[in-house]
């Protein structure tokens, strides 16, 4: 077990637990997380009341199939059954038409899905199940771009959700036949004769013990048991074809016999690294990179010993001494959703504008439901670079002054919806952050500021930038607009970025 805190529970310690095991707050939500104790604290986190979040899906999104796909599979069928009946350019027109019609329904969908997940994480009442949802979907990644269908996709972040404190080998054996992984890494086009090897090798790669643990021979024999599974795609529906199924016996990390997929996932979980592999990204994730060897062990060992079970490890993570060390807190860069949804819950902002949430998160290089590749996203310092600090600069400036500030922009297909996405949008309410009273004695303001954003004092002469700038407003009329530029001043940072 690794070494538990002291008793003593700090206003700084409250918000980097928050911070890490969520995505921030504003003071009073500290200050009501400081005031249940460390343990409390922890355990709220990890066992939220239910019922907490009601933030409902799109309605699309909970049935089996929406009424204007229904329309245009019926359109598809009668093109078929017509298509002798008209000549080969015209019949490609309309198919071609068709096919437009679809994609734009799945892109409209797709985007409804961005926004709604995005505004949960802004909104919830739950903030570890829902990072914990974020962790799952860069671990089993699937993307839009290839899966198509958004309806798969929400399936797929309920189910990370459902599972995001839970048990590693179940939520795998789910995953294996989860529509919109088996879509992303080509399941379906696994039969027997031509196994695909997608899923067997990302499951042993990337997604249960890493590189050095097993073998070419265990990928290919891996992929033959994974034959034969099929989806749905009006329904989702997965079923195992068994003629489609190599039968046959394969040799798989050791073990000889006639498996199919749920076998190979068993087999895995009896493999050593696979106890160490997720501990290790956890950590990686709510603490820092490259732990040590013996740090790695004593989380396998609690992770070994629970079954796999997710959340023994996250709370000996948050109950570490640790977690809560100097070199811990406020040294881990925020990615791009992490920035975008602290910022707007430490300005108590719960109605972003319409389609703003997925223009930032494309300009800062991090678009949910979009991973780059089936590796998921670089995290750490591969956030951070020259276009990308100038990106967080711009989306800061943006929400804290409004629409009198740098309005979003999009080229491309989306550009005309994209100008008009922050169209009107008034900005954070100031006088609630910053009352006209607190404006009039400088040094109080901004350390009532510094609070809500660091939680933390900052170099003196950062502090004394700051100080000046309020100084120089208190002779004059200190506008909201002065406040802004005061905030976006703070957020600008390279503190900022950090968590």
């Amino acid at each position: 077990m690794l070494t538990p805190t002291k008793n003593d529970w700090t206003v700084r310690e409250a918000a980097h637990l928050l911070n890490r095991a969520g995505f921030g707050g504003p003071p009073k939500q500290i200050k009501t997380l400081h005031s249940m104790g460390r343990k409390k604290a922890v355990d709220w986190l990890l066992n939220p009341p239910k019922g907490t979040d009601e933030l409902n899906p799109p309605e699309w999104a909970i049935k089996k199939s929406s009424p204007e796909a229904n329309d245009l599979r019926m359109k598809m069928s009668e093109l078929r059954r017509k298509r002798g009946e008209m000549s080969a350019e015209e019949a490609e027109k309309k198919q071609r038409e068709l096919r437009r019609q679809v994609r734009k329904i799945q892109r409209e969908a797709g985007a409804e899905l961005q926004g709604w997940w995005f505004n949960r994480m802004l909104t919830a009442n739950a903030p570890l199940q829902e990072k914990m949802t974020l962790f799952w979907h860069d671990h089993f990644p699937s993307s839009l771009q290839k899966v198509r269908d958004p309806r798969f996709l929400y399936r797929q972040n309920a189910l990370f959700r459902e599972f995001a404190t839970g048990n590693f080998k179940d939520l795998t054996q789910r995953v294996a036949l989860d529509p919109a992984m088996m879509i992303y890494l080509d399941t379906p086009q696994s039969k027997k004769g031509k196994p695909n090897e997608n899923f067997a090798r990302e499951l042993l790669e990337l997604f249960t013990l890493s590189e050095g643990n097993y073998t070419e021979q265990d990928i290919k024999e891996g992929a033959r048991a994974f034959t034969g599974y099929t989806v749905d795609r009006k329904t989702g529906q997965v079923r195992h074809v068994k003629k489609l199924w190599d039968e046959g016996e394969k040799t798989f990390m050791g073990q000889t016999g006639a498996f199919n997929g749920e076998d190979i996932i068993n087999i895995v979980f009896e493999q050593e690294a696979c106890a160490r592999y997720v501990p290790e990204k956890l950590w990686e994730f709510f603490a820092y990179e490259n732990p040590s060897k013996e740090l790695v062990n004593t989380l396998a060992e609690t992770f070994s010993t629970g079954k796999f079970n997710v959340k023994p490890v996250l709370r000996e993570i948050f109950l570490s001494e640790e977690f809560y060390a100097a070199e811990t807190i406020r040294n881990r860069i925020k990615s791009p959703v992490e920035f975008l949804v602290q910022m707007f819950r430490q300005l108590e902002i719960d109605n972003v504008p319409q389609r703003y949430s997925t223009i930032a998160e494309i300009q800062l290089g991090q678009l949910l439901l979009a991973p780059p590749n089936v590796a998921g996203w670089d995290w750490g310092k591969a956030w951070i670079n020259t276009n990308s600090l100038l990106a967080r600069y711009n989306v800061a400036g943006f929400v804290t002054k409004g629409s009198g500030g740098n309005e979003p922009k999009m080229r491309g297909k989306n550009s005309k919806k994209g100008r008009n996405s922050g169209k009107n949008w008034p900005g954070p309410d100031y006088k609630k952050l910053a009352p006209p009273k607190l404006r009039q004695d400088p040094e109080k303001l901004v350390q009532a500021l510094m609070n809500r954003f660091f939680q933390d004092d900052l170099k003196p002469r950062q502090q004394e930038t700051f100080e000046e700038y309020a100084k120089s407003k208190v002779s004059e009329n200190f506008t909201d607009k002065e406040v802004a530029e005061l905030v976006h001043l703070m957020m600008s940072t390279p503190y900022y970025q950090l968590s």
